[in-house]
């Protein structure tokens, strides 16, 4: 049997780690934005960054441990629209063992669009062909229990949650997943607004070769924690204080 306590201290080891990174790649605006993981089977108690702290200086110590079923809305130092969205996702989907809810500056720019869909234009576009929840409905800050059930539903079973208006969020079976999703979607954002900006007509991809290559990125994972791992080889030589 697994040790509750080894788990807890290895989930809140990756979520740091997730957050040290995330701030690295400027995802993060200013001591905005939430990412969050689930250390109980069924998703009701979750690990989420405290309210107004950036990234860059979060430590794994410092990461709060939060009851979905709460009714004080996680306390003081939880930020309202964390505890809108997330409490609200982990308690409803099972596949949303981790969620990441940022603002990347491509991928924001992406939800900003009319169209916000990410079209297979490359390898990398393709992975998130018709797997892409897009939400059209925003509605000014996401601080209640209401609307963090319409994003909930918005979101149903995808990965990919591309919030118009607002940014992106992503959800996975682990921190590292998660990440590697987070990643692919704003170089996949980038890839798509560089093309957008040539002001030519895009090389979009057949549906056929669109879902083949899409297919080809499911791998359980795999990939996924061999790159997050080695990002954490970095953090554990450049900023071990992640760890404390």
């Amino acid at each position: 049997m697994s040790d509750p306590d080894s788990d807890e201290r290895r989930l809140r080891l990756e979520l740091a780690a997730a957050l040290r990174l995330a701030a690295r790649f400027a995802w993060q605006e200013a001591v905005a934005n939430h990412l969050s993981v689930a250390t109980s089977s069924d998703g009701g108690c979750f690990l989420i960054n405290p309210r107004w702290r950036h990234f860059a200086s979060l430590r794994a110590s410092e990461l709060l441990l939060l009851d979905a079923r709460s009714q004080d809305g996680g306390g003081e130092h939880v930020d309202p629209t964390a505890w809108a969205i997330h409490a609200s996702m982990h308690a409803h989907l099972p596949q949303a063992r981790c969620i990441m809810h940022l603002h990347p500056p491509y991928a924001t720019a992406v939800s900003c669009l009319a169209d916000c869909d990410i079209k297979p234009i490359d390898q990398t576009s393709a992975r998130f062909f018709r797997r892409v929840a897009i939400d059209s409905g925003y509605g000014g800050m996401a601080d209640n229990v209401q609307e963090g059930l319409r994003l909930t539903r918005a979101l149903g079973r995808r990965q990919v949650l591309m919030m118009g208006n607002h940014g992106a969020l992503v959800v996975g079976d682990s921190v590292a997943e998660a990440y590697d999703a987070l990643y692919h979607l704003e170089r996949a954002c980038r890839t798509l607004l560089l093309a957008y900006a040539s002001g030519r007509p895009l090389a979009t991809l057949s549906d056929e070769i669109a879902e083949k290559t899409a297919r080809a990125w499911e791998d359980g994972g795999a990939a996924a924690r061999a790159h997050f791992a080695q990002l954490r080889e970095l953090l554990d030589a450049e900023e071990p204080s992640y760890a404390l």
